[in-house]
C-alpha cells in the first residue's frame, strides 16, 4: 500500500510523540495490537473510516476497544485525533510509515527480495550480511518468490536495486551477442 502525503505526515507526528516519550517500542506493539484486533472486523474499520455515524460515537467504541487491546492515552488520542480529523481511512498507511520512521530510527533497513525459489535460512543470512555490509545498517529481508526470474535473486534495499537474476543475466548476454 502506497502512503499518501498525509499518512506520512500523521505518522511522523505520532513517531515524534513516541520518541519525545521514549516510547517508541511500546507504541509499535500497541499498534500491531490495534491493527491486529481491527483486522479481523472490516465492518468496524469501515464505521470508523466512514463519517456515516457522529465523531463522538466512533470516539467512544475507539475509548472502549482501547482497553482490552492495552492502548496507552496518546493512542487513544491519536485515534481520536484521526477521527476527528476524517484521517483514520489513512490508519494502515500510517501504521506501515511509523515503522519504517521507526526501523530507520533503529539503524534497520528492509530490503525486498524477489527470488525464483524459497530461500533456506542459510542462504538467507548470507544476503542479509552481504546487504548489510553493502548499505551500512542493519537489513531485514521481506522474501517473494517470482518463477518467472528462472533463478537468482533481485534485492531492493531503498533506492538500490541489485538484480542478480538469470532472466537479466541472459538478457545482457542477448545484447552483448547481438552487439558483436
Amino acid at each position: 500500500m502506497k502512503s499518501s502525503t498525509a499518512a506520512n505526515r500523521y505518522a511522523k507526528a505520532l513517531f515524534g510523540l513516541a520518541k519525545d516519550e521514549r516510547r517508541l517500542a511500546d507504541v509499535r506493539e500497541e499498534l500491531d495490537r490495534f491493527s491486529d484486533l481491527l483486522g479481523g472486523h472490516e465492518e468496524l474499520q469501515i464505521a470508523l473510516s466512514q463519517p456515516l455515524h457522529p465523531a463522538d460515537e466512533r470516539k467512544a467504541v475507539v475509548k472502549a476497544l482501547a482497553g482490552p487491546a492495552s492502548q496507552s492515552p496518546l493512542l487513544v488520542n491519536f485515534y481520536s485525533y484521526l477521527i476527528d480529523q476524517r484521517r483514520f481511512i489513512d490508519f494502515e498507511a500510517i501504521i506501515l510509515e511509523f515503522e519504517r520512521l521507526a526501523d530507520e530510527d533503529a539503524g534497520l533497513t528492509t530490503a525486498e527480495i524477489v527470488s525464483a525459489s524459497p530461500m533456506d535460512e542459510r542462504r538467507r543470512d548470507r544476503l542479509r550480511r552481504a546487504l548489510s555490509e553493502r548499505t551500512g545498517s542493519e537489513v531485514r529481508l521481506e522474501v517473494t518468490v517470482d518463477p518467472e526470474l528462472i533463478g537468482g535473486v533481485v534485492a531492493k534495499v531503498g533506492d538500490l536495486v541489485f538484480d542478480g537474476s538469470l532472466r537479466t543475466q541472459l538478457a545482457q548476454l542477448r545484447a552483448n551477442l547481438t552487439k558483436g
